[in-house]
């Protein structure tokens, strides 16, 4: 993982919009990314780099899922480990293999974490 990019990411949680809007702004942006790489699929360093950045935020992801200082309850947590642990494989599968179906799945994901982090949490 590259330091730059960490620090980017932190540099970008400083900025004035909520965790939760500039959660949904990667997700929107790691979605993106993999359909334009869908649209031409003989890139494979464009496809690859596409999967990279989404598992860079998944990574991150984790990272903050396991931290000690993170209070989202447990059931939420596991329920967000799991949901990675699909991720790496899926991504795993699309490095190996340039179907359609595989980036499907993780910008359909992406897609509704981010729809889901832009909903205003009751109370």
């Amino acid at each position: 993982m590259s330091q730059n990019k960490v620090q980017a990411y932190a540099q970008t949680q400083k900025s004035s919009r909520s965790p939760r809007e500039i959660e949904a702004m990667a997700f929107t942006k790691a979605a993106l990314t993999m359909e334009d790489a869908k649209k031409n699929l003989e890139d494979y360093d464009g496809y690859a780099s596409a999967l990279k950045f989404n598992q860079l935020l998944w990574t991150i992801i984790q990272a903050d899922i396991v931290d000690k200082a993170n209070k989202l309850p447990d059931a939420l947590k596991a329920n967000i480990l799991s949901l990675s642990i699909f991720v790496d494989k899926q991504t795993i599968k699309a490095l190996a293999d340039t179907k359609v179906g595989y980036l499907d799945s993780l910008i359909n994901i992406n897609r509704n974490l981010a729809e889901g982090l832009m909903v205003k949490p009751a109370g």
